[in-house]
């Protein structure tokens, strides 16, 4: 009880602040669908030779589709920041709860936005011609949830250490947004020089972003293998930055 409690509380808190901020949907949602549009209509003939099935608009929307993740993951764990400075995150500590509870309610929390937003541009299927059916929707269901919440317990790591959102920013720009463009999201590792290659062989978004491909292609892909590899490096990396987010909490008092 003492660890679901603070769980399902900051979980929900968390989404009905969403609730009450709608300028974070239309920032997490319409700035990736300028991009998508703008960026995938500017190189549509560029990226023609390279051999890109479907075209440039469509290799970049899986893409855009971690962007979503990326920037939700961003906005969601600003609130660690703000809940400091308003006071609220000192007396969730002071409280009989373990600090795990805190992390898990504020990711989960992040996570599920970032899920439901991801999920709703989706809807942009319909003008791909990306042959979905349900096994490959599911299974870019399941991928879009690990990744956010790998990348806002990420996020959260980051932002508890931050003092002011402004240096939080400057931490996310320097360190996240490279780490979504050497996945695979705006070129393709085959086309990259050696040396970025070997960045985006060992950044392990490149593995999130091979999977979300392959989900999506899943019922023409015969790369199943690929598949799984990719989903349990995701697993791994969502693993891991939860680990690092409880220990960050853990560490400062």
């Amino acid at each position: 009880m003492l660890f679901w409690l603070p769980v399902v509380s900051l979980w929900r808190r968390e989404l009905t602040r969403f609730a009450r901020d709608r300028n974070r949907l239309f920032g997490a949602i319409g700035q990736p669908l300028v991009f998508w549009l703008i960026l995938g209509s500017g190189f549509e003939k560029s990226f023609a030779p390279s051999g890109i099935s479907g075209g440039y608009l469509e290799y970049i929307y899986p893409g855009t589709l971690l962007l979503i993740l990326l920037f939700t993951a961003i906005f969601s764990t600003i609130s660690v920041i703000e809940d400091r400075r308003e006071g609220f995150m000192q007396a969730v500590l002071v409280a009989p709860v373990p600090r795990v509870g805190l992390v898990m309610g504020k990711v989960l929390g992040g996570g599920t936005l970032a899920f439901l937003e991801s999920a709703v541009f989706l809807v942009f299927l319909a003008f791909l011609d990306i042959p979905i059916s349900i096994a490959s929707l599911g299974l870019t269901l399941v991928f879009l949830a690990v990744l956010g919440i790998a990348l806002t317990a990420l996020g959260f790591a980051i932002a508890w250490r931050s003092t002011s959102t402004a240096g939080f920013h400057a931490v996310m720009s320097l360190f996240l947004l490279p780490m979504w463009v050497l996945s695979g999201a705006v070129f393709p590792p085959d086309g990259a020089s050696r040396w970025l290659a070997w960045m985006m062989a060992v950044n392990p978004l490149t593995y999130g972003m091979a999977g979300l491909r392959h989900a999506l292609y899943f019922s023409t892909s015969g790369a199943n293998a690929q598949l799984w590899f990719c989903g349990l490096i995701s697993v791994g990396f969502a693993g891991a930055t939860i680990g690092a987010a409880v220990w960050q909490a853990w560490q400062k008092k």
